[in-house]
């Protein structure tokens, strides 16, 4: 019987039958969320053999949800995440304009999803714009509530800008041109430990290697360098068996998790020319913004970006493709599915269902492995087969039972490198 995921004292309960509240998103969402659903419920079944399955319970945000009831995002919607803990959802329209600032940030907010988990990852066969493409393998622990998306700004002329640039002069001499608009990054202890915290706790988890500590310290160093300062706090305190830094290990780790800093600008030349020196990396806001972009575009595209946004303590999680509607798209049946796929595989990772997870990932490699694609990868990739959203879809579920039959062989759900001669 379908059922609720909770939260125990030893993290999630997830019964066998789980039911998942999920949002189509506006634009192509309805078309790359069709097709993802076919590819979560396949690898499900092909994994557990029907001893597990999941229960979708659709709720609605964005465009689509305006046209239906006149709320962009209804109370409903915030509320059945909140009791069903584990959801995902499809790109959403944030309306132009006064009102919501952003859809997605307010989900975020609202459920306090502090952890925007993005893992990073080539896929053997994707063009790249980098030589070493397949050295790219990291995750990504963006803190989600902070810094300048916080949204504490005020306009330029206007009565507030006028009123705080006047109490900062008075209070703090700091002078600031009286034609400015201003903003507030707040860093705060409590968010950027916790954030360090499920990056350190995810490395110990899945065997990684190093937790990198991304900041701005050299010049913020009250907000960006608290941070910095707070991360190695943790690590030392919370996980002293587990991690060691760079000073007390002379670069020779061991079997011990590396806990290391680099400055933010020189991250995104080091995530070009060092790739493989980076593993888990935990940063602010603003910075894992630009980092998470800077990555995708070196492993195909925004296409095949996932992103989850987590709260580690409640147990509350919603899973996004991390791309836009692309409105002119919709209802083509053309566009890329991997960013909603990739994300799901990693929500049944959350869920404690990897199996499930491995089986979807290895299959998508598989398939672009083959060169079969959609547009957006067929024009860069030659000799490829362009295919629909759908048929997409359908080429990885083809796969499933070949990669199983394979992981029964060789102890491991990876796709193997020539698929086709298992086909």
């Amino acid at each position: 019987m379908p059922d609720r995921i909770t939260m125990g004292e030893a993290g999630l309960e997830v019964p066998d039958e789980p039911i998942v509240p999920f949002i189509e998103g506006d634009g192509i969402g309805p078309d790359i969320w069709r097709a993802a659903r076919q590819v979560f419920d396949a690898a499900v079944e092909h994994v557990y053999g029907g001893g597990r399955r999941i229960a979708w319970h659709e709720v609605y945000a964005g465009e689509t949800s305006f046209k239906r009831n006149g709320e962009w995002l209804p109370e409903e919607t915030i509320e059945t995440f909140q009791e069903y803990l584990v959801g995902i959802k499809g790109p959403l329209t944030t309306p132009v304009g006064g009102g919501i600032r952003s859809l997605n940030v307010t989900i975020r907010q609202t459920l306090d999803l502090y952890a925007c988990l993005r893992p990073v990852r080539w896929y053997r066969g994707i063009p790249s714009p980098i030589r070493t493409p397949h050295l790219v393998d990291m995750v990504i622990f963006r803190e989600n509530t902070e810094d300048v998306y916080a949204g504490m700004e005020v306009e330029e002329a206007s009565e507030e800008a006028g009123r705080l640039i006047g109490f900062l002069a008075e209070e703090f001499g700091w002078k600031i041109r009286p034609d400015s608009g201003v903003g507030l990054k707040p860093i705060s202890e409590v968010g950027s430990k916790r954030l360090v915290r499920a990056a350190i706790q995810y490395a110990v988890t899945f065997g990684r290697r190093s937790v990198t500590l991304v900041h701005k310290g050299n010049i913020m160093k009250y907000t960006e360098g608290a941070f910095r300062n707070w991360g190695y706090e943790v690590a030392r305190e919370e996980f002293p068996s587990e991690t060691i830094t760079w000073d007390e290990c002379g670069g020779e780790p061991g079997d011990k998790i590396l806990i290391q800093d680099v400055i933010a600008d020189a991250m995104l030349q080091q995530v070009l020319t060092r790739p493989a020196n980076y593993d888990v990396i935990a940063t602010t806001n603003l910075n894992g913004d630009y980092l998470s972009d800077a990555l995708a575009a070196q492993v195909g595209g925004i296409g095949l970006a996932p992103g989850g946004n987590i709260n580690y303590a409640t147990g509350h999680a919603v899973f996004e493709a991390t791309h836009g509607t692309a409105p002119k798209y919709a209802g083509l049946d053309k566009v890329n599915p991997g960013s909603v796929i990739l994300s799901g595989a990693n929500m049944l990772r959350y869920m404690g269902w990897r199996g499930a997870a491995d089986l979807i990932e290895a299959s998508l490699e598989a398939v672009i492995g083959d060169r079969v694609v959609t547009y957006d990868l067929a024009r860069l990739m030659k000799y490829s087969t362009e295919v629909r959203t759908s048929e997409f879809a359908a080429a990885l579920v083809e796969r499933m039972p070949i990669i199983e039959r394979y992981a029964a062989m060789s102890g491991t759900r990876r796709a193997p490198s020539h698929i086709r001669a298992y086909m």
